[in-house]
């Protein structure tokens, strides 16, 4: 009896405990999703902006050409043109799959079976040898999210796979992934970097730089042909079997396109030369363009050839100044429209991109003095014209010579080629200092000038790129100069937005006075402080050197080249001796022979055929007349 009433007993307990366990069961379920809801609230609350991030936001490409169209830089993410699965070759995205994710057109965003292998290869290797990461969840990561890597990201990364799975087909799935992803050398997509590495858009990509570009997707810094072809061959190879054993290829498909390979995986991206003006350059495209989201190329008027030459010619000075205390050099050179041919703005860009051609603001010293002189002659002096080098007091300044010495009654011409200091200061106050000021403004001179005695010294400070072109005039035959080094702009459809046109200010020094600075600048060549830089050729310049040696230059010019050497410290500390008739004529000298290589000598300005300069002027002189005041015999009107 007792053994009959314990079975009820029991079953009474087990129906109790079986609907306790449901119950809380069924509790913690419910209790589960309100958390898993929870949970996925609270990862979602911060998702991106879907929409946006599906719009092809970037910062354009703006590549650099010299002025013979060969590349010297491109700066930005390079992108390709958007391509549709359909357009492209069914390797490409047949590779893609294969390496990538062979189950893409049979999962939900999320492949188990390939996570489950993934996990368990892992474990086995003890390292993290598989991912297990989907199309579909790369396309989401590359679009929406950063690349930290944290449990949360990797929530919000499956969610958002979801979400693509849901509002997209596979086929625009995969298109989207082929058109964003990171494929190394700053690609993204799959045509950036079939041009990128190939030379031709991936519409004609060859089966083996399929397998290439898919390779990349492992690790595109390491796989990319630019980094190493063997270690780029080695993955294809292994690419090219993934497609076999996915039964995208036969055995003999792939051995044929391992023997073809690519014809072109070295196509030119520019040199690692002429990076500060490089940089010169970029900082004005903004001025000249709003470039949107389109990519652009910039044909510039940098020469390879002398660019090469002036980077030789620094290299080898500042080899040798370091004995003397010289720790920078820079160099620019400009044909005699302005057109910046070459530009060194420090002896070593890595260690310092602060530009001295074009940012600092130096002493000239005597290589002012041009100018100085130029106004002399506007103001009714003549090379020939005698005047006083002895000493002389301006208040509390006493100016006195380089070598300590004066000569008494010299000429014009001498005081500038022997670079006399008194003589000078006598030529500023004949002169006048406003029409120094105002020379130098017309000369292109934009730094401000204060209008002190010393400033026919060179006591202002310039910069080596305007004082460069302030010489423009004398080596063009009168015209000013505005360096510039951007001709034209186009987009990659080849639609020009820039043009340069114009041919800058116009005339600013009468032809007579260029003959005449001409004369006298080639005797500082020839017999002067300038006898280090004199080569054979026809060629005019003058050399300049600062108080107690912080600044040495050489500004010279041919015919067809205009070019200034600076060297000094970038603190302001005196070099040893160095002035600007040594080391920089040097230079200059060493620059101006490789420039000229294969050149034609070519005559210094001189003036119109039939004698001296007319009395009565043309047109364009009594235009410059009524704008700058200067009259036919230099007197200010």
């Amino acid at each position: 009896m007792a053994a009959k009433s314990a079975k009820p007993i029991r079953r009474s307990l087990l129906r109790r405990a079986a609907v306790f366990v449901a119950k809380w069961t069924f509790t913690a379920a419910i209790w589960g999703v309100v958390a898993a809801l929870l949970l996925g609230g609270w990862y979602a609350s911060d998702l991106p902006d879907v929409d946006s991030a599906l719009k092809a936001t970037r910062k354009p490409t703006v590549t650099l050409l010299a002025d013979d169209g060969t590349p010297i830089a491109r700066r930005g993410d390079l992108y390709g043109l958007p391509v549709q699965l359909a357009d492209l070759p069914q390797d490409l995205p047949n590779a893609v799959i294969a390496t990538e994710d062979r189950r893409f057109y049979n999962h939900f965003g999320l492949d188990i079976i390939g996570l489950a292998r993934a996990v368990v290869a892992n474990i086995k290797a003890r390292r993290i040898v598989q991912g297990g990461s989907t199309i579909t969840q790369q396309a989401a990561k590359n679009l929406f999210l950063t690349p930290e890597r944290s449990l949360r990201r990797k929530i919000q990364e499956l969610m958002l796979a979801l979400w693509l799975e849901h509002k997209f087909s596979k086929q625009q799935i995969l298109t989207i992934y082929l058109n964003r992803v990171y494929l190394g050398a700053g690609t993204y997509g799959v045509d950036a970097a079939a041009r990128k590495y190939f030379g031709k858009p991936a519409t004609r990509v060859s089966t083996y730089e399929a397998a290439m570009l898919a390779g990349l997707l492992k690790a595109p810094s390491r796989y990319n042909p630019r980094s190493s072809r063997k270690r780029a061959h080695g993955r294809t190879v292994q690419v090219l079997a993934n497609m076999v054993a996915a039964g995208y290829l036969s055995p003999n498909q792939a051995k044929a396109a391992k023997a073809v390979r690519s014809t072109s995986t070295a196509v030119a991206t520019g040199s690692r030369q002429a990076r500060h003006f490089v940089d010169w350059v970029l900082n004005q495209v903004p001025s000249y363009v709003a470039p949107g989201d389109r990519d652009l190329i910039v044909v510039t008027t940098l020469r390879t050839k002398t660019q090469r030459a002036a980077e030789a010619a620094i290299l080898g000075a500042v080899d040798k100044a370091d004995a003397a205390r010289a720790t920078q050099a820079a160099l620019v050179a400009l044909a005699p429209d302005g057109a910046v041919r070459a530009m060194v703005g420090g002896r070593n860009y890595g260690t310092s991109q602060f530009n001295r051609a074009t940012q600092a603001r130096r002493q000239p010293g005597s290589a002012f003095k041009p100018i100085v002189y130029l106004a002399g002659l506007e103001a009714g002096l003549k090379p020939e014209t005698m005047i006083e080098d002895a000493p002389l007091s301006i208040g509390e300044w006493r100016p006195r010579n380089f070598d300590g010495k004066y000569r008494g009654k010299v000429s014009v011409s001498d005081a500038l080629v022997q670079s006399l200091n008194t003589a000078a200061v006598r030529v500023a106050e004949r002169a006048g200092l406003d029409r120094i000021v105002e020379t130098a403004r017309r000369l292109g001179i934009t730094t401000a000038l204060k209008p002190a005695p010393s400033l026919a010294l060179g006591a202002g400070e310039v910069s080596l790129l305007e004082l460069t072109s302030a010489y423009g005039p004398f080596a063009n035959g009168g015209n000013g100069v505005w360096a510039y080094g951007v001709t034209e702009i186009r987009d990659t459809a080849g639609q020009v937005i820039y043009r340069r046109q114009g041919s800058g200010p116009g005339r600013v020094v009468r032809p007579g006075r260029v003959t005449a600075m001409n004369r006298m600048l080639s005797r500082v060549i020839t017999e002067g402080t300038g006898r280090k830089a004199r080569f054979d050729r026809p060629i005019a310049g003058k050399t300049g050197t600062s108080q107690n040696f912080r600044d040495a230059w050489f500004i010279g010019y041919s015919a067809e080249l205009i070019a200034g050497v600076w060297m000094g410290n970038d603190d302001g500390r005196s070099m040893k001796g160095v002035t600007g008739g040594g080391l920089p004529a040097i230079t200059w000298r060493n620059f101006m022979i490789a420039a000229h290589k294969g050149r034609s000598d070519q005559p210094l300005p001189t003036p119109p055929p039939g004698g001296p300069e007319p009395e009565e002027p043309g047109f364009w002189d009594k235009l410059y007349v009524r704008i700058t005041g200067d009259g036919p015999s230099g007197d200010r009107k």
